[in-house]
């Protein structure tokens, strides 16, 4: 019995003693989370300062050069090609002529047309001094002439086809294609060449809104070609896109007047440089992320010593990643650029380096 109440004894000491040790066991970790629960009111952000200084304007915008004058030409007759004058890679000029196609049908056609026109002159001559007799009527008089007239057309238009025999180039070029051999039989529209002016290029680019308004027709543009990445060639801005595309971007045009010894290819890829940092004035700038819901909202959360405080400021112009900031903050303050979502007014914060 004695030893029963002794064994009672020792558990309920244990069961104390278990109890008192897990009471100061669960004070312990209480005390540990409202330390760390201290130290983790703070929410971890990352800040950038507002910078006063010149912004930069420049623009880099890629495109492909294209040929200013690119010119295919067809056979207006049938016939058969006689001789070829020009190879692809020739440079020709305007007036030359680059191939003769077979003439002897049309040699006929003129000479039938020819004596068709000369006798029309005869027969309406003869009308005439038969009218003045009364040999003739009004009426036959008049058919007499209008036989003329039709004759004269028949026999320019034959002259014309004889001369279209010959083709001739109407630009000052490069031969990029030959699609004939002498011996080819060609008909009206099969095209004979392929000419292409690179004496004068032009880059097609397109730039966003916020670009386009600063360009103007006329401005002096540098543009550098991949393949030359150490020349540069200069261009002005011949066309401006009254619309922008599908992707809200805007078609402009630079045009190469000078290629020196043709190094720049139509088809090659080249870049212009839009703007300049000279002459611009210094403005207050901050990073376009530092804005709580977008630019539009004109809401920034300010790092006011271990805390921030959201400010209402006015945003101006987009210089890439950066924005004017026309009121609302000063140089040197610092404002929160990541980590916005987890804030409200007044929240502590820590800032990652």
């Amino acid at each position: 019995m004695k030893k029963a109440i002794i064994y009672v004894v020792i558990i309920v000491a244990v069961l104390a003693l278990g109890g008192y040790i897990l009471t100061k066991n669960k004070e312990k970790n209480e005390a540990e989370t409202a330390v760390v629960a201290q130290k983790n009111n703070s929410v971890a952000v990352r800040v950038a300062k507002a910078v006063q200084g010149v912004p930069d304007l420049a623009y880099v915008a890629n495109g492909n050069f294209e040929a200013a004058q690119q010119l295919e030409f067809p056979a207006e007759n049938n016939g058969r090609v006689v001789k070829v004058l020009v190879d692809e890679g020739d440079r020709v000029h305007k007036g030359q002529v680059l191939a003769i196609i077979k003439g002897d049908q049309l040699n006929i056609q003129l000479t039938s047309a020819k004596a068709a026109y000369e006798n029309a002159q005869s027969d309406a001559k003869r009308y005439e001094n038969a009218f003045k007799t009364g040999g003739v009527t009004q009426q036959q008089l008049d058919q007499s002439k209008v036989a003329l007239a039709n004759a004269k057309a028949q026999y320019d238009q034959t002259r014309v086809s004889l001369g279209d025999a010959s083709i001739k180039s109407s630009i000052n070029g490069i031969v990029n294609k030959r699609n004939i051999e002498p011996g080819s039989v060609v008909s009206p529209g099969t095209v004979l060449f392929e000419l292409v002016d690179v004496s004068t290029l032009k880059l097609k680019v397109t730039v966003p809104e916020s670009q386009v308004a600063t360009l103007k027709l006329g401005t002096t543009i540098n543009v550098t070609a991949s393949v030359y990445p150490d020349k540069t060639f200069t261009g002005k801005i011949t066309f401006i896109a009254p619309k922008a595309d599908e992707s809200l971007n805007f078609p402009v045009e630079i045009t190469i007047a000078k290629n020196p010894d043709n190094l720049l290819k139509a088809g090659m890829y080249g870049s212009a440089t839009f703007g300049t940092s000279s002459k611009q004035a210094e403005v207050l700038t901050i990073p376009r992320n530092a804005f709580v819901g977008g630019v539009g909202n004109n809401q920034v959360f300010v790092v006011r010593g271990d805390s921030v405080k959201m400010e209402k400021v006015i945003a101006g112009r987009i210089f890439g990643d950066n924005v004017e900031v026309l009121k609302g903050l000063s140089a040197g303050e610092t404002v929160v650029t990541s980590g916005q979502i987890n804030l409200t007014d007044g929240s502590k914060v820590e800032v990652i380096k």
